[in-house]
């Protein structure tokens, strides 16, 4: 199980990152704070200080097209923020 899916790079994230040491990750919906803590301290090499989740349900979509009306729903997902101690920093764009 993988517990980090990917980064949230957003205009908003990249400025709580700045700012306050605060980076966004979409996790695996099973995954529990400790897991998410262990996970972005083994892949990033950084000391985390804190780590907050938010659950996403899945949101309903109605479509009105040529062959009729289409229902669907969109995915749910986890997301995470982490709070990195002052000086570590996490560079998304390296690996480019």
């Amino acid at each position: 199980m993988s517990v980090l899916i990917k980064p949230i790079i957003t205009e908003k994230m990249t400025s709580d990152s700045e700012l306050y040491n605060r980076y966004g990750f979409i996790v695996n919906r099973t995954a529990n704070k400790l897991q998410i803590k262990e996970a972005v301290e083994q892949t990033y090499g950084v000391s985390v200080t804190s780590v907050r989740t938010m659950n996403y349900g899945a949101g309903r979509r109605t479509r009105f097209t040529k062959t009729g009306v289409q229902q669907g729903k969109t995915g749910a997902f986890k997301k995470a923020i982490v709070n990195v101690e002052d000086g570590d920093v996490i560079d998304f764009y390296s690996n480019l």
